[in-house]
């Protein structure tokens, strides 16, 4: 009965994942865009490390992950089986998670505010070595969200890029549950645009086809291809 559960998730999570590449190939070419440049990452924030593992078995390499520590418990081993595997963190970070936090991950998307910037930076020197990185907008300015409000994101941008010289390559943002996304992606690329950013972090289960049309090149997936979350905490 187990070993049935389970080759029933295997079949699932393919499944789940071959629709959604046929999805968003579908929707880029509709809206004039190379599949090539958007990419599905796999977020994995309460889903256990055999769902990760099935999901390399069946070739996918991006994945998501929201906190430093569940990251850590999950990655470091499947990274040396899986060389080309990618992590993005794509939750808050504190500054005392930083060190940590540059040896997990690929990317960090959640850069919003200067003192997170300036531990970067400091760890950049200490160690030598540091991911590419992204500026979350708090797009809808709402108090309980992370993210650089918009009238602040020129100061931020100028930190980052002319006084610490750090590797920023992108935006994400989060839209309000209950907004348009859609105006809220078109902002993130119209700032995109502005400061010659190559990456725009938008999208997720719900939203992503909207995402696709206005500019996203990574979308955020984690229920549309793993099913409920099998940690709840």
């Amino acid at each position: 009965m187990e070993e049935n559960k389970e080759k029933l998730k295997k079949y699932r999570i393919e499944d789940n994942l071959s629709v959604l590449n046929d999805r968003i190939s579908t929707i880029a070419r509709e809206a004039g865009r190379r599949t090539e440049g958007v990419e599905l990452m796999a977020v994995t924030k309460f889903h256990s490390s055999e769902n990760v593992r099935i999901t390399l078995e069946a070739g996918h390499r991006l994945f998501g992950e929201n906190r430093v520590q569940e990251a850590a418990q999950k990655y470091p081993a499947l990274k040396q089986e899986y060389p080309d595997l990618r992590l993005h963190l794509i939750g808050p970070l504190q500054t005392n998670k930083v060190r940590q936090a540059i040896k997990l991950f690929d990317v960090i998307e959640t850069i919003d505010r200067p003192r997170l910037a300036e531990a970067i930076f400091k760890e950049r020197k200490r160690s030598g070595t540091c991911p590419d990185l992204y500026i979350q907008v708090n797009s809808g300015e709402e108090p309980q969200k992370a993210g650089v409000l918009p009238e602040n994101l020129d100061n931020l941008i100028n930190l980052c890029r002319e006084e610490l010289e750090l590797p920023v390559k992108g935006l994400m943002c989060i839209p309000p549950a209950n907004d348009e996304p859609a105006l809220h992606f078109a902002l993130l690329a119209t700032m995109a645009r502005r400061y010659n950013f190559q990456y725009l972090s938008m999208g997720m289960s719900s939203d992503f086809e909207t995402a696709i049309k206005l500019g996203a090149t990574h979308i955020r997936i984690g229920t549309n291809i793993f099913g409920a979350r099998e940690i709840q905490r």
